[in-house]
């Protein structure tokens, strides 16, 4: 008589510096976009799961913000989330950027490496970095204390595969938390505000993004094809309105445009997005704005 295999689960937290491909890595395992990614460092600012069921696994990925010096409260519950990500998790996932491992991707992987889990290095970007510059990397690597290092890229999906099997692999025997087809934990008010961002951090000028936030006023299902959303764009300066806006509202036309084609593969309906930009003052430094778009407890 056979013995039917034991199921395995658990938590894996990734973690690491500001745009190395968390949120990428994440969505390739997860087999969808569950969190919004783009070029400006700090995009992930709320600790999101991604759900990725096997036949005889589930692991829970713990996306978390990007580790850095906070200027701002928002910075400041940005890290809290960070670190509290960290705790009860049965692996951690480290991630650094293969065209530049740094002095702070250093300190990084060793205080991650101090964790009493299992503990694995993703050694992202390959795709975009040449061997003459990734080997010497890697070579200083093998003596950090990590289970095991693998070279990905998020992008093309390289060894990505090889990750989630030694991920899995990893992963003690437990339950199914999810059921199969949940990917992740967001409600759908909330990815459409993070969708939104991300069509705003993607077009706009590298001075505005960071201080870019969307609080969603109103989600109606008007009927079974057609969903009508409102949303404020909170922006921190006069002339940043004017920028978000554009030329005859161009800007703004196109951040909707593209957010409301997503949003459109998310709900499965016809989507009515109505946008409107508001000049809230230095409001990652405030509570009650924090707390209006979900970044405080």
């Amino acid at each position: 008589m056979s013995e039917t295999k034991k199921f395995r689960s658990g938590f894996v937290a990734i973690m690491g510096r500001p745009n190395v491909g968390k949120s990428s890595l994440m969505n390739r395992f997860v087999g969808e976009k569950v969190a919004i990614i783009s070029n400006h460092p700090q995009t992930t600012r709320n600790k999101l799961l991604g759900v990725a069921t096997g036949k005889d696994w589930q692991i829970v990925f713990v996306d978390t913000p990007g580790l850095h010096k906070p200027r701002t409260k928002l910075g400041e519950y940005m890290m809290k989330t960070a670190e509290e990500a960290k705790e009860g998790v049965d692996a951690v996932l480290c991630v650094v950027d293969g065209q530049h491992i740094g002095a702070g991707d250093m300190a990084i992987m060793q205080d991650l490496g101090r964790m009493r889990c299992p503990k694995f290095l993703a050694v992202n970007k390959i795709d975009i970095v040449s061997e003459e510059k990734l080997f010497p990397q890697l070579a200083q690597l093998h003596d950090i204390g990590y289970d095991q290092i693998v070279s990905t890229s998020a992008r093309t999906g390289e060894n990505c595969d090889l990750l989630l099997k030694l991920l899995i692999e990893a992963m003690p025997e437990g339950p199914k938390y999810f059921p199969d087809d949940m990917i992740t934990d967001q409600p759908e008010r909330v990815m459409c505000a993070e969708i939104i961002r991300e069509k705003a951090l993607r077009n706009l000028r590298d001075e505005v993004p960071h201080g870019v936030g969307v609080e969603m006023l109103e989600i109606k299902k008007v009927s079974d094809r057609l969903t009508e959303i409102h949303a404020n764009v909170y922006c921190e300066r006069a002339s940043h309105k004017s920028i978000i806006i554009g030329k005859q509202g161009a800007m703004l036309q196109k951040i909707g445009s593209e957010a409301r084609a997503d949003i459109e593969r998310l709900l499965g309906t016809k989507v009515m997005l109505k946008l409107w930009v508001k000049v809230r003052e230095d409001w990652r430094n405030r509570a009650g704005d924090l707390r209006t778009l979900g970044y405080e407890d």
